[in-house]
């Protein structure tokens, strides 16, 4: 494409520019789906970590994010086939997680670590 005109760049450009831009439109309506309050039980199945933990998130347009106290850092996303990847950090305690959600209820697997102690399991969601 480097050595055509610049009139067939441009018209490329805006090809491209609508692929892009629609598939997103669609995405963020298709994972409106997900959109609400969850709640997540987090299971340890390996690792020195407290055996069960309870948490509140709530996704929105696809993006997940916690409901809890502050000083957590929760990133993440639910795409329009309700595949979840969430990263959760606090202090030098990190944990990743991945998985699905169908419409009232999830689960996945996690693992995750801190400067002297490495844990996984797995994860539990329902729609509240």
């Amino acid at each position: 494409m480097m050595h055509q005109h610049s009139s067939s760049l441009a018209y490329a450009i805006v090809a491209l520019c609508a692929v892009l831009v629609t598939p997103a439109a669609d995405a963020r309506a298709r994972t409106a789906d997900f959109d609400g309050n969850w709640t997540v039980l987090v299971v340890t199945e390996a690792g020195n970590c407290d055996a069960a933990y309870r948490y509140g998130v709530s996704v929105d347009n696809g993006a997940v994010r916690y409901r809890g106290e502050s000083g957590i850092d929760v990133r993440g996303n639910v795409d329009p086939s309700g595949r979840v990847h969430v990263s959760i950090g606090r202090g030098d305690q990190r944990a990743e997680g991945t998985g699905r959600l169908d419409g009232e209820s999830g689960s996945g697997t996690w693992s995750g670590r801190s400067a002297t102690n490495r844990c996984s399991g797995r994860w539990e969601a329902d729609r509240r």
